[in-house]
């Protein structure tokens, strides 16, 4: 079985959010999730996070050989830096 970091889009049209989730490689972008690791927010409205990880279980994911997407992994380097990633 071989799992991913990636990303899960939720919201709602022209409102996206994201969740952070370990997901089996073959399963679909949406579809079924081992865990959620956290949230990420590209256009946070008033006191909303832009992102929140949990970087324990990301570390633990990662050690028992789980490989990030791109996408992910530049939102964990950021998270680390202490810093939201710029808006694209």
């Amino acid at each position: 079985m071989a799992l991913k970091i990636r990303l899960q889009k939720q919201g709602r049209t022209h409102r996206p959010l994201y969740r952070l989730v370990v997901a089996e490689a073959s399963s679909r972008r949406d579809g079924r999730c081992v865990e959620q690791l956290g949230n990420y927010n590209p256009s946070p409205r008033g006191r909303e996070l832009r992102l929140s990880l949990d970087l324990g279980r990301i570390d633990y994911w990662l050690g028992v050989g789980a490989q990030p997407t791109d996408t992910a992994r530049a939102l964990i380097r950021n998270a680390r830096k202490g810093h939201a990633p710029s808006a694209t």
